[in-house]
């Protein structure tokens, strides 16, 4: 084993489902976390931004634990760690928070010790851990992820994005807890639905696969997840229909939300009027929300250059404000 001195990883977030691909498609964005791991004599945490506040800082911490899975699985040993993380990907929003988390423990602790572990092997990993491929997947490779998952291995191909496709996000300021959001589903569904939500499914990975942009409006319509979740996000059954008016090429609640997702052509002319247009809808029904315009990713997570002694936070420093 060659163990490193420091790994810095950096990871994208995420939005899944893409409105009827549920738990199967998934796509990275362009906003990130920064994880640097270091072996340690003591395990200690520094754990920079908002979004990180008053997660544990001992080794219940999901960082160490899913780094001691790497090493357990390569058959080493490295039981104390320095981790330091910077996010500016939000908590329990529907962006992949928990994902990113998972992949960046995955890829840094197998860099430190000499990336024994294939990718394949950390998708299944990470899958194992968030139970659904989406978003883990997303975040590993970049770009656009069709995956299929049997409890076991996780079955993947990888989409490179349309150039002319950019996403505006809504992210409301408040949280939504994704077992609060899978737990208003039915668990059973009529015939016509299923059928619904394959053949958009199909339909959306066509189009995307061939850079159909004038399609994903028809092919992202959901009848399995979103119907149901609209009530615990105000505003998004009337996004979801009318976004498209507005200039959207389509709409969809990302993830378990409360974030909803709209995909833009980036040559539009109408990129004002959508974000207002969805400012002022979540307003009306007394919601404060963050716009955000993001790129789909398309590295997934990197191991960043060796550095020198330079302090975690002043290294990523240039990626955060880039």
């Amino acid at each position: 084993m060659s163990l490193k001195q420091k790994v810095t990883v950096k990871v994208p977030a995420s939005t899944a489902n893409l409105g009827p691909g549920f738990d199967t498609l998934g796509m990275a964005l362009s906003l990130y976390a920064w994880l640097e791991m270091k072996p340690a004599e003591q395990t200690t945490f520094h754990l920079h931004g908002e979004h990180l506040t008053g997660l544990p800082t001992d080794k219940s911490n999901l960082i160490y634990e899913v780094a001691q899975m790497v090493f357990n699985e390569a058959g080493v040993s490295v039981p104390e760690l320095e981790i330091s993380m910077l996010s500016n990907i939000p908590l329990t929003r529907g962006l992949g928070s928990s994902a990113s988390a998972i992949v960046g423990a995955l890829a840094a602790a197998n860099a430190l010790i000499g990336s024994p572990l294939s990718d394949a092997k950390l998708l299944d990993m990470a899958t194992s851990l968030e139970k659904h491929p989406d978003n883990v997947g997303a975040s590993l490779y970049g770009g656009i992820i069709a995956a299929a998952w049997d409890g076991d291995h996780v079955d993947h191909i990888r989409i490179e994005p349309a150039q002319d496709l950019e996403a505006l996000v809504i992210v409301p300021d408040f949280q939504l807890s994704t077992t609060k959001a899978r737990g208003i589903i039915p668990q059973q569904f009529g015939m016509s639905d299923i059928v619904h939500n394959i053949s958009r499914s199909s339909l959306l990975v066509a189009a995307l696969s061939s850079g159909r942009l004038d399609m994903i409006h028809k092919a992202m319509s959901d009848r399995l997840h979103q119907p149901y979740r609209a009530s615990l996000v105000p505003g998004m059954a009337e996004i979801l229909e009318y976004a498209v008016d507005h200039g959207a090429l389509g709409a969809a609640l990302s993830g378990a939300g409360p974030t909803v997702i709209t995909f833009v052509d980036r040559h539009s002319q109408r990129k004002n009027e959508l974000e207002q247009y969805l400012i002022d809808t979540m307003g009306r029904e007394g919601i404060t929300a963050t716009a955000m315009w993001l790129d789909p990713d398309l590295d997934g997570v990197t191991v960043l250059p060796d550095q020198d002694d330079t302090p975690f936070l002043h290294r990523v420093k240039g990626d955060v404000n880039a």
